[in-house]
């Protein structure tokens, strides 16, 4: 099987096309459940604090796999054939089987996005270790860019986790060496935790949450220092365009320098189009220096 797809860039590509159209479907998931799992464990722990339950009280059972996927409306059980890629949106014609609600187009645009990001990695890559761990760092930056876009949070379990696999696989030099992915890291955070001091020095305000450092530092052990201007680039270009789309479609239009901007996304798409194309946008910037 892997020499078939080592000789066989084409049907490799559709491979991880197909596979990550399901792992498109598990993100939804994950974009969906975990903030809400991490709310769950907050409000839990705050009810123990303020003795409203007993400390031995267990949380509510809510994760990735308990209860098991229904219509938020008429809370009818999602079939396993409803929960085909794309294909079971289509059949339902957008719509809960049951009740007719409808389904909103993300589900499966989340889906086509993943599945694209899998076969462009793929087709860069070829088989191996490199095109994997690209798949895993594009799933990563998926969930990461809708559950910020949603609920203003980076959270823990997916930030650290990327730095740690950004770590894992430089060990192999997978893409970059153990010294350039330390210091990828090492530069990410402090970049922007210098910018979040001078902004809040200056404003006394604060301009925005560690868990960009952090995202920045998982981006920054995968890519090392020199990508990582292309991502910080990037994603200032992103960000206006993003909060500009903010204001337009907002109803704070008076107010819009109160309206609440996730950085997040802008981080993480910057941070995607540096790990496929960063060193020829490098080279493309600066002609003379050899990256």
């Amino acid at each position: 099987m892997f020499e078939l797809f080592r000789d066989n860039v084409g049907l490799f590509t559709c491979v991880a096309l197909f596979f990550g159209l399901l792992v498109g479907s598990f993100l939804n998931v994950v974009i969906y459940r975990l903030p809400k799992m991490l709310e769950n464990t907050w409000n839990h722990q705050c009810q123990i604090q303020l003795n409203l339950i007993e400390e031995e009280t267990p949380p509510p059972v809510f994760n990735l796999v308990v209860p098991h996927s229904a219509c938020p409306n008429c809370q009818a059980p999602i079939r396993p054939w409803q929960n085909i890629p794309i294909v079971s949106y289509i059949f339902l014609k957008g719509a809960c089987a049951k009740c007719g609600t409808h389904i909103s187009i993300r589900y499966p645009l989340v889906e086509l996005l993943t599945g694209i990001l899998f076969a462009m990695v793929a087709w860069k890559f070829g088989v191996g270790l490199p095109a994997l761990g690209g798949m895993l760092f594009s799933a990563f930056l998926v969930s990461m860019i809708f559950i910020d876009a949603d609920t203003q949070l980076l959270p823990d379990n997916l930030t650290l986790p990327l730095l740690w696999f950004g770590l894992a696989l430089s060990l192999f030099e997978t893409y970059i060496s153990v010294k350039e992915a330390v210091i990828g890291a090492m530069v990410g955070y402090l970049f922007l935790w210098i910018i979040f001091w001078l902004f809040k020095i200056l404003t006394k305000k604060e301009g925005m949450g560690y868990g960009d450092f952090k995202l920045l530092a998982a981006l920054g052990a995968w890519l090392g220092v020199a990508p990582l201007l292309v991502v910080i680039l990037l994603s200032a270009i992103l960000g206006f365009f993003y909060y500009g789309l903010i204001i337009m479609t907002s109803k704070q239009k008076t107010e819009h320098k109160n309206i609440p901007f996730a950085f997040g996304p802008s981080l993480a798409c910057a941070g995607w189009i540096a790990f496929m194309y960063g060193k020829n946008i490098l080279s493309w910037l600066y002609p003379n220096v050899q990256f």
